[in-house]
């Protein structure tokens, strides 16, 4: 099975950027689909964005389109999230989730409940 660790988040004025990393351990995320979620404060979690490592299909919220970008970096076993523009409702913990069963698409990641979880890193855009 795969371990998922986040890094990343902090403290980012509005208008700002962040970079947030999810990396593999104990196995690489060759036959995975890897996606990013959020939860903010009395809310409940909600999809961000995912990717399909082979092939690189990509997903997103309507939300994050246009000022996220998800990609994968092959040799550190790596997804990432870039995030623009940030605002104040951007503010939530993320987390990264993968899952290696057939239906786990990059479009499917929002209907489906991944098997794997991260810790979770902050995320806070002042205003």
């Amino acid at each position: 099975q795969v371990q998922v660790v986040e890094s990343g988040g902090g403290l980012v004025q509005a208008g700002g950027s962040l970079r947030l990393s999810c990396a593999a351990s104990g196995r690489t995320f060759g036959t995975y689909t890897v996606g990013w979620f959020r939860q903010a404060p009395g809310k409940e979690r909600q999809f961000v964005a995912a990717i399909k490592w082979s092939g690189g299909t990509t997903y997103y919220a309507n939300s994050a389109k246009g000022r996220f970008t998800i990609s994968r970096d092959n040799a550190k076993n790596t997804v990432y999230l870039q995030m623009n523009s940030l605002k104040p409702e951007d503010t939530a913990i993320y987390y990264c989730a993968a899952d290696g069963r057939p239906g786990a698409t990059a479009q499917a990641m929002p209907s489906i409940k991944p098997n794997y979880w991260g810790q979770g890193t902050q995320v806070t855009v002042s205003s």
